[in-house]
């Protein structure tokens, strides 16, 4: 079962590397948008501007959120247990110098 589990998670890993750095990259290509868009000016920099908010942007959000959820998904698989607090054991004399 264990096998099982790190096969699945190497395969979820692997597709939360690409989607985030897809995510990643189209996030940086809305920068030369809204670029463009300041260049340009006018009515048609409003145009750009909202396309970019109101049609690209939710998707890259939507995406971005289901890959980080399929990253962690891929981590309690592989056994790591992320968004827990780690609990260090302190020595007997922990408060003495």
């Amino acid at each position: 079962m264990k096998a099982i589990c790190k096969k699945i998670s190497a395969v979820l890993k692997t597709i939360f590397g690409y989607g985030i750095m897809i995510c990643l990259f189209a996030g940086g290509l809305t920068f030369f948008g809204y670029l463009a868009a300041l260049l340009v000016g006018g009515e048609a920099a409003a145009t750009i501007c909202e396309v970019i908010y109101k049609f690209i942007i939710p998707y890259i959000i939507k995406v971005s959120t289901v890959m980080v959820l399929l990253g962690l998904v891929a981590m309690y698989l592989n056994g790591e247990m992320a968004l827990t607090s780690n609990k260090k054991k302190t020595s007997k004399h922990a408060g003495e110098l």
